[in-house]
């Protein structure tokens, strides 16, 4: 679609409007917003807007639509997806050698999941190589918990941050602002950092990860926006 507009305003309801007209998702709901900042990063998006739109240059929008059109029609069953990944986090499963890169993986794993012990006062089994190592019922309860609590643009927010680093309790530290953007995706990339570094960069591997940082950064932003809109 060409650019068709002028002006991006929001309105009284803070829904994004071009040229005075509401924004409106995929499924034709006005694009309204639940605080002001994210109100102002998403109109943001559509002021930078060149001649056609490119949804891939606008994640904050496609964020906003998903929570609109499709999470909150059952926000109980997309969460239930997200909370699967407790049972199954990065941080459980350990490098079996060399001891450097276990070493890495202590240091930048222990300390999430201490803090999650700590938050949710669960218990965590950890384990070396990649054979699936079931979850106290307990923990998985309390994880679920923490993430049906959310609502709609919430969950829209965490979905990518999970998705990306394959790890529910560090897409949890982030939403809670317990650790910065940087350090834990540091942390979620520890493996790949110390491929790098064995083998050298990849050429193709590079640019998607680089691809995968933008849109975690992106989901950081608008979880960050729902709140106090500080990063």
């Amino acid at each position: 679609m060409k650019r068709f507009w002028t002006d991006v305003a929001i309105d009284a309801d803070r829904v994004v409007t071009l040229d005075g007209r509401p924004v409106r998702t995929p499924a034709r709901v006005p694009l309204a917003l639940p605080t002001a900042a994210l109100a102002e990063l998403v109109a943001a998006e559509w002021r930078a807007v060149p001649d056609r739109i490119d949804p891939r240059a606008m994640p904050l929008t496609g964020l906003a639509n998903a929570a609109i059109d499709r999470i909150a029609l059952d926000p109980a069953a997309f969460a239930a997806g997200l909370a699967a990944y407790g049972d199954s986090d990065l941080l459980y499963y350990r490098a079996e050698s060399p001891d450097p890169l276990i070493a890495r993986q202590v240091t930048a794993w222990d300390p999430w999941l201490d803090w999650a012990r700590t938050r949710y006062d669960v218990h965590f089994e950890t384990t070396a190589g990649i054979v699936h190592r079931a979850q106290p019922p307990a923990t998985l309860a309390r994880l679920g918990e923490a993430v049906t609590a959310l609502d709609a643009f919430h969950l829209a927010g965490l979905s990518p941050v999970v998705t990306i680093t394959g790890s529910l309790v560090l897409a949890l530290a982030l939403i809670e602002r317990a650790g910065d953007v940087d350090t834990l995706w540091a942390a979620a990339h520890v493996d790949e950092a110390w491929q790098a570094e064995l083998w050298g960069e990849d050429t193709l591997a590079t640019q998607a990860l680089a691809n995968k940082r933008r849109e975690f950064d992106a989901a950081a932003a608008f979880l960050f926006a729902l709140e106090d809109g500080t990063i």
